[in-house]
Order: C-alpha cells, then sequence, then structure tokens
C-alpha cells in the first residue's frame, strides 16, 4: 500500500494542476485589453515573488539554496534548468496571447496533442515502449492536425508550439529531477531578469498597464503569480512521481475544459471541420489510453 502512496499523490496532484489550467482562459480573458508581453513579465515575476514567500513562510530557505548549489555544480542540470525556463516561457507567452486572440479552442487542440507528443519523447529519448496501437493513435493525432491544415490553408501554429514546448518541459523536468520549488525559482528567476528590464523599458515610456489601467488590472497582473504557481507546482510535484504516459492521459482534463469554454462561453468558431479534425484525435486517444490501459495490466 505504501508503495502505491506516492503515485495516487501524484495522480491527485496532476488532476488538481490540469483542471487549474482548464479554467486558467477565463482570468486571461479578464487582462484582454493589456499586452500578452507585459502579462507575460509580470507572470514571471510575480510567480518568483510568490514561490519565495512559499519558501520563507514554510523555512525552507536553507534547503532551497542547498539545492541550488546542488544544482549548479552539474552543468547538465544547470543547462537542463535554462533550457526549461526558455521552453515554458514560450509556452505560457504562446498561451497568453491564444486566449486574448480568441483563440482558446485552438489552444485545447494543443493540449489535446500534447499527450501523444509526450509519448513520442518517451519513446525516443527515454527508450519508452510504444505498441502498435499507440502508434497508430499518433497517426491519427497527426492526421486531424493535417485536416485543420488543408482546410485553412495553413498549419494550426499555436497548438503546434503549445503542445511541443510544454512536451518539452515536461521531459526536461523528468529528466532533470530537482525539487519541484528551488526548480521553479530557479526557472523564474532566469526570465525574471529580462522581465524586469522590458517592464522598465515599457514603464518608461509610460505605456505599461500596471498601475496605469485601474486597480484591477494591477491587482490582476499581481495575481497572475499566484494562479501561474499553484498549478505548476502541482505538475512539478506530479512529475517526480509518475510516467510521462499517465501524465498524457490525465492532461485530457485541461483542453477538454478549455474546448468547452471556446465553444460555449467565447462563443469562438467550432465548424464541422473542427469537429472532424477533434474527432479523429479523440478517436486517437482513446486507441492510445486503451493501448495503455492493456500494456499496463500485462506488466
Amino acid at each position: 500500500m505504501n508503495r502505491n502512496h506516492p503515485q495516487i499523490s501524484g495522480i491527485l496532484m496532476a488532476v488538481g494542476a490540469y483542471f487549474l489550467w482548464g479554467i486558467l482562459p477565463l482570468y486571461w480573458k479578464l487582462l484582454q485589453g493589456v499586452n500578452p508581453m507585459e502579462i507575460l513579465a509580470h507572470r514571471i515575476i510575480w510567480c518568483l515573488v510568490f514561490l519565495l514567500m512559499i519558501v520563507i513562510l514554510s523555512r525552507n530557505i536553507k534547503s532551497a539554496v542547498n539545492e541550488a548549489i546542488r544544482i549548479a555544480g552539474y552543468p547538465a542540470k544547470t543547462i537542463g534548468v535554462v533550457l526549461a525556463a526558455v521552453i515554458l516561457t514560450i509556452n505560457w507567452y504562446s498561451y497568453i496571447w491564444a486566449v486574448n486572440n480568441n483563440q482558446v479552442i485552438q489552444a485545447s487542440l494543443g493540449y489535446y496533442i500534447n499527450p501523444l507528443i509526450s509519448v513520442l519523447l518517451g519513446v525516443i529519448v527515454l527508450k519508452e515502449k510504444l505498441s502498435r496501437g499507440q502508434r497508430a493513435a499518433c497517426l491519427l493525432a497527426f492526421c486531424g492536425v493535417l485536416i485543420l491544415t488543408v482546410n485553412h490553408g495553413t498549419l494550426p501554429w499555436i497548438a503546434l508550439v503549445l503542445a511541443v514546448s510544454f512536451a518539452l518541459y515536461g521531459l526536461i523536468k523528468k529528466t532533470v529531477n530537482i525539487d519541484a520549488v528551488t526548480g521553479l525559482i530557479l526557472e523564474s528567476s532566469i526570465m525574471s531578469l529580462f522581465s524586469l528590464f522590458y517592464l522598465w523599458h515599457l514603464h518608461s515610456s509610460s505605456t505599461g498597464a500596471f498601475g496605469n489601467s485601474g486597480l484591477l488590472i494591477t491587482i490582476l497582473l499581481v495575481g497572475a503569480g499566484i494562479v501561474t504557481s499553484i498549478p505548476l507546482l502541482l505538475y512539478s510535484r506530479a512529475v517526480n512521481h509518475l510516467p510521462l504516459s499517465m501524465l498524457g492521459f490525465l492532461q485530457y482534463i485541461n483542453p477538454t475544459i478549455s474546448l468547452l469554454l471556446g465553444i460555449f462561453i467565447f462563443r469562438e468558431t467550432f465548424s464541422a471541420i473542427h469537429l472532424a479534425a477533434f474527432a479523429v484525435i479523440w478517436v486517437g486517444l482513446l486507441l492510445y489510453s486503451f493501448s495503455n490501459g492493456k500494456n499496463t495490466a500485462t506488466l
């Protein structure tokens, strides 16, 4: 029973993270009038502030410092943290831009594709085995993207950037394997240097929204750190307890909620072509889930 406890905890944390990410478009919509780059900069900075407060209040400063020093002694881990910071920043900006440009449905598509890309990365990098059914699932996902590409004449680049960036981030977190809070603090610290410079430049030209667009906008920009940190902390801890394949399965929670928000709350266009493409991908995901469950049962 004790042996299964870490996995159960990992599942609960992953579900919590994916649910919070699923409803996150509701928060970013409140900041729709703010430049996405400014939202991103505040998101990074206040995320760092919130994480540092957690470390201070939990009296884990010494532990976090020692962990950071230990990581600095391993070039591979240091490079991994830097890469994770850059990739996560790309993912954050792409998602904010998508939500505030009425592309929530395409963003949800990205996170439907993401589990299958995680599977492919697991096979290529971690040498995880891929069954015939799982290979067929990945092929169906490719067909779904192809349907949208042919219909619109261009690749659904938002979906692809989100899917690939988050899959890579999960892979790096899996391979580097450092303390969740310390890892996020280091990632946020790296990108905060650029964020502070950008905000300084923005406000020196009196074009920043922070403090100039009303109290609510200012509070929401500060709150971006909280709504960012909580699911990331849950996800980072879950990664250390679960295989990538199981994380991929649980991630369906996130895009499903976002898709429903895009259709019924934000009233974005969802045509028959969209339905066909999503249906092909859903079949692929079901096939993947069935294949994964079957393989697990034989272990």
